[in-house]
């Protein structure tokens, strides 16, 4: 194993400050540091407003660390990049476009050097493994909710990313839809394991994707505050999961840790603003190339 593999992303004493509307700053994230494997999948949990998406907007290069950096495959982070494929909770699909032309805008912008009919090729297959053969044509207001989610999905991993960013993806979804789509996520990485970073609030999502859950203190001031090591055997099966002889004790530790840590309002400073967002999606098919 190439010894960078083990720490194939490096967050180093990572902190970002926003000014206050009466003058001065407030430390939202505060010497946050993690070294994560290549091919492994970390679940980032704590409470709104820790700054869990202020850490993983700097991953995507949306918005610049105060102190500290990211490395991913030993390059530092200072831009947006095709080398890491995000999926917010909200996809951010161009209505005017289908399905199918939603994904082929990251083909082209990963893969500009293959013949259209092979990026075509590439769209449909990650929206087949998404479960949306049928719905290739489809506009996004002809979509449900969580079909919507599959295409974000598969626009993300069509970049065939190094790093896969997830913004607690199946927040705003019911819990069929997000049961399903957890599993729709978990057989597509397991496919080719790419490293995968994804915040979340739920205990249950995080022991059933991730190989270590990252437990954040509440802000502000957030740091990284306990790292729970999951055993449970991949593939994963929803049932022998909650089977397994340790499944509620870790539960119990994760809410515990929870539990301990003061629940302070969001602060407005710490959410990646809608137009970055929005604009770091489409970014990625068209200045991303220059």
């Amino acid at each position: 194993m190439n010894p960078r593999d083990d720490q194939f992303l490096e967050i180093s004493h990572l902190s970002k400050s926003f000014p206050k509307p009466g003058g001065g700053e407030v430390t939202i994230v505060d010497d946050f540091d993690l070294k994560v494997k290549k091919g492994e999948f970390i679940c980032l949990i704590g409470h709104s407003g820790c700054g869990k998406s202020t850490v993983l907007s700097i991953i995507a290069g949306l918005t610049h660390a105060s102190v500290g950096g990211i490395i991913i495959d030993g390059k530092e982070v200072i831009e947006p990049g095709v080398d890491r494929g995000v999926v917010f909770q909200q996809p951010n699909l161009l209505p005017w476009m289908t399905a199918f032309d939603n994904v082929m805008l990251a083909v082209e912008a990963a893969q500009p050097n293959l013949s259209s009919k092979r990026r075509a090729l590439v769209a449909t297959h990650y929206l087949r493994l998404v479960g949306l053969e049928d719905a290739l044509g489809k506009k996004p207001n002809a979509l449900s909710a969580g079909m919507r989610q599959r295409v974000g999905i598969a626009r993300a991993f069509a970049l065939q990313p190094k790093v896969l960013l997830l913004d607690e993806p199946f927040g705003m979804l019911d819990s069929l839809t997000r049961f399903e789509l957890q599993q729709v996520l978990l057989d597509l990485w397991a496919q080719d394991r790419k490293t995968a970073f994804m915040v979340t609030h739920d205990v249950d999502e995080a022991l059933f994707l991730a190989d270590r859950v990252a437990m954040m203190t509440s802000g502000p001031n957030a740091k990284l505050g306990r790292i729970l090591q999951v055993p449970f055997p991949r593939p994963r099966d929803r049932a022998a999961v909650m089977d397994h002889p340790s499944y509620y004790e870790m539960r119990e530790e994760l809410i515990e840790f929870l539990n301990s840590q003061e629940h302070k309002p969001e602060e407005p400073e710490t959410a990646v603003p809608s137009t970055a967002r929005d604009t770091s999606i489409h970014n990625q098919t068209k200045e991303i190339r220059t």
